[in-house]
């Protein structure tokens, strides 16, 4: 990058570069404002190769559960949220090693919905947990626990774990935007989330734009999202890789790689005790 102003060419080492594009620097706000509209078109395109960079990088390592120290399943079902301790515990050993109390901190299950809520206000008010927040919320939109529906509340606490950052609270957002829920309905908003939650690693978040961008005819980068969550072990995912490869829209080397990916991350995410819990389950 040139060390020249890039509207009046003055030469100087302390030129501020452009924040979206990296490409031009400017002697200060004067200089950049003049020459936005030369510099506007190849700013653009260069900002969107930036995010796109990020969007399409290799998420981070999945969440681990903090006793068997397995990677967490895809789907949600097969954990659950502790609000006594705030960790995400795997089915294998919420089902498998206690069932009255939790195999991580050993607090008693909850027995009433007073002391549900009572957990969960205590994670938020003390711990100000995003999580904590994202679950309550669930519970306003479906009147559980003795709450009356109300999505107006569940929106707001969504909100607030948001500004706080993390992957699930993104995607419960983003979720809230595309389907209106709390909210009047604003698509951009839903991508918006999206991609903040798929770039921390929310493998269902990534496979919503996926979705996206197939509805919107972006076929190309559909599959990239859906490949990369396939790797990730997501199904669905998958199964979107392998109608594209019959569609024509993605490579046989690219479904070979997504396959042995697939199989990598639900083979690390394989263990008895989850197996034993999926049985439980349907029992």
């Amino acid at each position: 990058m040139s060390n020249h102003c890039a509207s009046c060419g003055k030469a100087d080492a302390n030129l501020e570069a452009c924040t979206a594009c990296q490409l031009v620097k400017y002697c200060g706000v004067d200089c950049q404002v003049a020459h936005r509209p030369a510099h506007k078109k190849a700013c653009r395109e260069k900002a969107r190769a930036l995010f796109d960079e990020k969007l399409y990088a290799q998420p981070p390592k999945k969440e681990e559960c903090p006793i068997c120290m397995i990677p967490l399943p895809c789907d949600a079902r097969e954990s659950t949220y502790m609000s006594c301790c705030g960790k995400h515990i795997c089915n294998g050993c919420r089902y498998c090693l206690t069932r009255d109390c939790c195999p991580f901190c050993n607090t008693d299950n909850p027995r009433t919905d007073a002391e549900v809520m009572k957990r969960l206000s205590d994670r938020i008010e003390k711990y100000n947990d995003p999580d904590a927040m994202v679950l309550l919320a669930s519970y306003h939109n479906q009147g559980l626990h003795g709450l009356p529906v109300d999505q107006s509340k569940a929106f707001e606490l969504l909100q607030r774990a948001s500004e706080i950052g993390s992957a699930l609270s993104y995607c419960a957002l983003a979720m809230s935007y595309d389907d209106g829920v709390g909210v009047r309905q604003d698509k951009k908003n839903a991508v918006h989330h999206y991609q903040l939650a798929a770039m921390m690693g929310h493998v269902n978040a990534r496979h919503n734009l996926g979705c996206v961008e197939v509805k919107n005819g972006n076929y190309q980068r559909a599959m990239k999202h859906f490949m990369i969550a396939a790797k990730c072990g997501l199904k669905d995912s998958l199964d979107a890789v392998k109608n594209g490869f019959n569609d024509g829209d993605v490579t046989k080397e690219d479904l070979e790689k997504t396959l042995r990916g697939y199989q990598a991350a639900c083979d690390e995410a394989k263990s008895e005790q989850r197996d034993r819990a999926t049985s439980i389950q349907r029992e």
